[in-house]
């Protein structure tokens, strides 16, 4: 009878022992949540990059000027789960009393998730599956382009502690909008990102590599850059436009997103044409008169596809 009991005790504290780690997790996860949450509504939003370090071998080589951008941005959440969150983002910009909308950057946001892909130089991505212990209760960030083909993307941990919240990751990503016109001296960046949730917003916290990658060789860092990119909390109306500009082409957008869905779930490794008939992708996807229907953007990005 002994024995009995202390097996029921065992038994009892073994199972009270993983409600409560469940429950750890479960409140864990809803912080989460809230955090990447909190990324969305009306900001006014600062990009700020600078060169800090450069390797160059070449004594004429002339480091990026600093970059400083302002404007309004809009971020929306298009799909909320238990595991994924899609928040659209939008620039809002020009005379305030007529803005200028502009498309913006994606981000997705998925639990535990063991699929991605890795950029690898060149406009080519590495399919890479990664076992689910290596990411539980870990949250990917997926950056996608304008256009939603991809960027870059990552895993890690939301961290809560001493009143700061924030997540961390470090990923392979193709050049920078504002570099690729204008520089051909590296061919990839390896991006230190930091999320973190502030009082007034949040913080976009970047130390990245400009990496020259080659077949066969290893990777040569050119130089090191620093970004800090701040997003102070407005009221939503100052972004009303923007909101507007989304309800009302949204759809579009979903279809571009269920096209890439349908390549990305192919799970192999993935090239691009930077340019067809001269133009970029997303020069043909923001036409908003032809490119309108799942023909014609099912047939446009096939186009980019190698």
């Amino acid at each position: 009878m002994k024995k009995q009991n202390s097996f029921l005790l065992a038994l009892f504290i073994s199972v009270m022992t993983l409600q409560a780690q469940n429950k750890k997790e479960l409140d864990k996860k809803e912080l989460d949540k809230k955090s990447i949450k909190d990324m969305c509504g009306c900001f006014e939003v600062t990009f700020n990059f600078a060169e800090t370090f450069n390797y160059s071998k070449d004594s004429l080589y002339k480091p990026s000027p600093n970059e400083v951008s302002s404007g309004l941005e809009w971020a929306e959440i298009i799909t909320d789960e238990d595991n994924k969150i899609v928040i659209q983002h939008l620039l809002q910009v020009g005379n305030p009393a007529e803005p200028m909308i502009v498309k913006h950057w994606r981000q997705d946001w998925l639990y535990e998730n063991t699929d991605f892909y890795s950029y690898n130089a060149d406009n080519t991505w590495e399919f890479i599956k990664l076992p689910a212990a290596k990411v539980k209760g870990q949250w990917t960030q997926k950056v996608f382009q304008v256009d939603d083909s991809p960027r870059y993307e990552g895993s890690g941990s939301w961290v809560h502690v001493d009143g700061k919240n924030y997540w961390e990751n470090t990923s392979n990503a193709p050049l920078p909008r504002r570099e690729y016109t204008t520089r051909s001296d590296y061919n990839l960046t390896v991006r230190g990102n930091r999320v973190e949730i502030t009082e007034f917003g949040w913080v976009h916290d970047q130390d990245n590599e400009k990496v020259i990658r080659e077949a066969g060789k290893e990777d040569v860092i050119l130089a090191k850059e620093k970004g800090y990119n701040t997003y102070v909390k407005v009221e939503d109306s100052r972004c009303a436009v923007a909101a507007k500009w989304w309800k009302d082409n949204g759809e579009k957008w979903s279809l571009v997103r269920d096209k890439w869905n349908r390549v990305y779930a192919k799970n192999k490794d993935l090239s691009l044409e930077e340019k067809v008939d001269n133009k970029p992708l997303y020069k043909f996807l923001f036409d908003e008169e032809k490119y309108t229907n799942k023909k014609s953007i099912d047939k446009v990005i096939d186009s980019f596809i190698k």
